[in-house]
């Protein structure tokens, strides 16, 4: 899958999420202060990043040691938010099928 197909698919929960962010009392904080942390405590970094139609950012943290992910909204002029985290990220390359075969 690529990085533009994989950011979509978790872009449309993270939409989810972001459109609740002020009363889900979401964690946020200054962009640059989400990414180091990110980086020191979970040695992720930016795998995928996206612009949502509220223009939103929405980007995919993950570490691919050990498979840890974030995914954060940025809404505009606002601070970072985490709305979303798991393990066992995986990096997919896959293709679409031909059209008319099932997937």
């Amino acid at each position: 899958m690529s990085r533009e197909l994989f950011a979509l698919s978790f872009g449309f929960a993270a939409l989810i999420a972001a459109t609740n962010i002020a009363n889900a009392q979401a964690p946020c904080a200054d962009h640059a202060t989400v990414v180091d942390r990110l980086a020191a405590g979970y040695g992720e970094t930016r795998q995928a990043i996206a612009l949502a139609a509220n223009n939103a950012v929405v980007e995919v943290f993950a570490s691919l040691e050990t498979g840890t992910w974030t995914i954060t909204v940025t809404e505009p002029g606002g601070p970072t938010c985490l709305v979303a985290s798991g393990h066992a990220f995986e990096s997919l390359a896959e293709t679409l099928p031909r059209p008319g075969q099932g997937a």
